[in-house]
């Protein structure tokens, strides 16, 4: 049979298929070979032998914490305690858009800043509309919803940025603890920092204590360039522009002209490397 493991706890491997839960231990291959199972696996296994077979092949792979399979991130951003930060929004979404997750922006504490402050926020928010994000703020509670239907959901973003109260408003049976950082759906603070996927609007909303392998330097910098997406859409005339030192570079002259927002060109220096003072 086909399943996917929602959960692991020890040398048990909970399988959800055909809407039951199947615990099943692996094949003792799987250690010989370095095959380690995780949350979000796809696998094909034996419902008499309680046995996990094959894992299959994975769309997307994230080791702190150990999921599989994502297809999106909510990316709970604060407005205010903790502050805005357009660095560390542009640290998760490269993460995402490397490891094929799609990012969905969603902002919160909108409450906690005059009118006049949010609103000059308002052109970043339509910048990242613009290039192809999604932005909804935390009040969108039937819209969020909608985005979660048949999809693989995690939430993730700032500690204290309010993760837990917008789980809570999706499901208030969740009864989260809202706090420092609360994600464990039903069960207080995390204590075994596990991580569960539970069935939600057609989908599954993913428990995890968040992301916290954030360093790129595990990547390319072919692989952050190509991680901005907007810069695809500028016809540079150097084969493999680096937007860096080359002088005709046609992504600079869109800095330049504010048709790329300043914040994401010296973000992108910054996370390859590049002083933007020693760039040219």
């Amino acid at each position: 049979m086909k399943g996917q493991i929602v959960k692991i706890s020890s040398d048990l491997y909970f399988i959800s298929s055909d809407n039951e839960i199947f615990p099943c231990k692996c094949r003792g291959l799987f250690r010989k070979e370095h095959i380690t199972p995780v949350v979000g696996d796809y696998v094909l296994f034996s419902k008499e032998k309680k046995l996990v077979e094959e894992i299959l092949p994975r769309k997307n792979h994230f080791e702190r914490p150990k999921v599989s399979n994502i297809d999106q991130a909510f990316l709970v951003t604060s407005m205010k305690l903790p502050d805005f930060s357009l660095n560390l929004l542009d640290k998760f979404i490269i993460l995402m858009e490397i490891n094929h997750v799609e990012p969905i922006i969603c902002i919160t504490k909108t409450d906690l800043l005059d009118s006049s402050v949010l609103d000059s926020y308002q052109s970043i928010f339509d910048y990242y509309r613009n290039i192809g994000y999604t932005v909804v703020f935390n009040a969108d509670i039937e819209q969020i919803k909608s985005l979660l239907m048949n999809k693989t959901s995690v939430f993730t973003g700032q500690t204290g940025a309010g993760k837990s109260t917008l789980l809570n408003q999706l499901n208030p049976e969740w009864n989260l603890e809202v706090g420092d950082v609360s994600l464990a759906l039903g069960r207080g603070k995390h204590t075994t920092r596990t991580v569960e996927l539970f069935p939600f609007m057609g989908g599954k909303v993913m428990d995890t204590p968040g992301f916290s392998a954030l360093e790129l330097s595990n990547y390319s910098k072919e692989e952050i360039r190509n991680a901005f997406i907007e810069f695809s859409k500028v016809h540079c005339p150097f084969r493999d522009c680096s937007h860096t030192n080359e002088k005709e570079c046609c992504v600079k002259q869109e800095v330049l002209a504010n048709h790329i927002l300043e914040s994401r060109y010296l973000n992108y220096l910054s996370f390859i490397g590049v002083d933007e003072d020693e760039k040219n």
